[in-house]
């Protein structure tokens, strides 16, 4: 059916912002923890702690995306309310397991991998309910759910940094399951649209058929060759993506040492963030088709620009410019990437079109905190780790400058296909005809004679 534009997706997009909220939140706030982990598990003898204690955040992150192809198929057999509640379920059980940990491995797969999958499976259900819910307000809907990551980075740091300070790391953690609790909650509010009769009727007799492996694997999706070239140009952006948000809090305490309020860097990122996030989900939605991406590859090129400008900012107020701008459109970059995905592969396949494309980026958000923090440790400084952190999303952004001339292409060859079909058709007529005329001649001509 036509998406209603309204009514129960009001609850379902409030839904939705939370789960980015309590997603993503925890995600970007990882440097606090990160310092924390430094500090807790870290000793002076130890010379690859940077190194070991990035692997925590980056394996997070990198698993939210990892799972998401396999996420998408669960959500095409099962439905997107019964995979956000087992992914919340399991997700809090992660993230209160890692609060028992004595050592710092053992957070590598709690942590890591158990509460990242647990997101992952919650997350992506809340982009794909939408578009059940809206098409004409996709755009903006889309910036109010994503903003929700995005109020959550803004006050999240400073509450981690009073938990920190008052309890430990640990009871910390505990204080953020409620977080999941809730996430668990939400999900129930992701109500299916039922299509026809038929799917009511199967609904009610309670039949489960298991569709066939082309249905539950559609790789169709990179038969589409502005697809394919999207889906490979954001994960070569992607690589220094993640650096600033693992490694920034520790640059700032190496630089200024404790005189300065770390996690204002934090706020101004989310703030930022939110503003472009609702902003550029609103321009989205005027600007046609796929010419959606020159959004994105503006905001490779400052979000690049940017990176390379932070070790060269020795007075923190030009650190805050920096975060400012780098928050706008790291909110234009993810606002727009399920109108994209709709734009080119079409509503029937963009779940596992978006969770392709996540599971790729899975790759280039784990290698780069880890390769930043080695760097760190071998030559003492974060300059070069952000240096060259600026460097993929500038190739990235170029590589995805050619999808919409690629995507009107194609749009003009399937135009063209149903014409020559139609003419083929005609030609078969016109020949089926001339062929019953020439038949028909003689058998007048011999009822004529008799």
């Amino acid at each position: 059916p036509e998406p209603p534009e309204g009514g129960w997706g009001w609850v379902v997009m409030l839904a939705a912002m939370w789960c980015n909220g309590a997603v993503f939140g925890i995600q970007n706030s990882c440097g606090i923890l990160f310092v924390s982990m430094l500090r807790l598990f870290g000793g002076s003898e130890d010379k690859q702690m940077a190194f070991k204690t990035a692997w925590v955040s980056s394996l997070s992150m990198g698993m939210v995306f990892f799972c998401s192809p396999v996420v998408s198929i669960f959500t095409d057999l099962f439905g997107c309310r019964k995979v956000a509640v087992v992914g919340a379920v399991v997700g809090l059980a992660g993230l209160l397991a890692s609060s028992f940990v004595s050592t710092i491995e053992p957070l590598y797969f709690t942590y890591g991998i158990l509460f990242a999958c647990g997101c992952s499976f919650a997350y992506q259900p809340s982009l794909v309910i939408l578009g059940h819910y809206f098409k004409k307000r996709l755009g903006l809907v889309n910036g109010i759910v994503t903003a929700g990551s995005s109020l959550f980075t803004v006050s999240l740091p400073f509450l981690l940094r009073v938990l920190l300070d008052s309890v430990d790391l640990f009871n910390t953690l505990r204080v953020l399951c409620i977080l999941m609790f809730i996430l668990f909650l939400a999900g129930f509010t992701y109500k299916p649209l039922v299509s026809d009769t038929k799917d009511k009727e199967g609904g009610k007799k309670g039949k489960f058929k298991f569709p066939p492996g082309k249905k539950i694997c559609n790789f169709s999706v990179f038969k589409v060759l502005s697809y394919r070239i999207w889906a490979f140009g954001i994960p070569v952006a992607l690589f220094g993506y993640f650096v600033p948000y693992v490694h920034l809090m520790n640059h700032v305490k190496d630089r200024f040492d404790d005189s300065v309020p770390q996690e204002v860097l934090l706020l101004c990122l989310g703030i930022t963030s939110g503003v472009g996030r609702l902003v550029f989900g609103r321009v989205a939605d005027y600007i046609p088709g796929a010419k959606k991406i020159y959004l994105q590859v503006a905001s490779f090129f400052f979000i690049g620009l940017m990176s390379m400008m932070i070790p060269l900012c020795h007075v923190f107020g030009a650190l805050i410019a920096v975060c400012l701008f780098m928050g706008l459109f790291d909110g234009c970059f993810i606002c727009i990437m399920a109108p994209i995905a709709f734009e080119l592969v079409g509503a029937q396949d963009v779940s596992q079109a978006i969770g392709f494309l996540l599971g790729l980026m899975s790759v280039p958000l784990t290698v780069g905190p880890p390769i930043a923090g080695l760097l760190r440790d071998k030559l003492g400084t974060y300059d070069v780790a952000f240096y060259l952190a600026g460097v993929p999303p500038l190739i990235g952004g170029a590589i995805l400058c050619c999808i919409p001339w690629v995507h009107e292409r194609q749009k003009l060859k399937e135009r063209a296909k149903p014409v020559d079909g139609e003419t083929t058709e005609k030609m078969l007529e016109n020949e089926s005809t001339l062929v019953s005329n020439t038949t028909e001649k003689p058998v007048r001509e011999l009822e004529s004679g008799i």
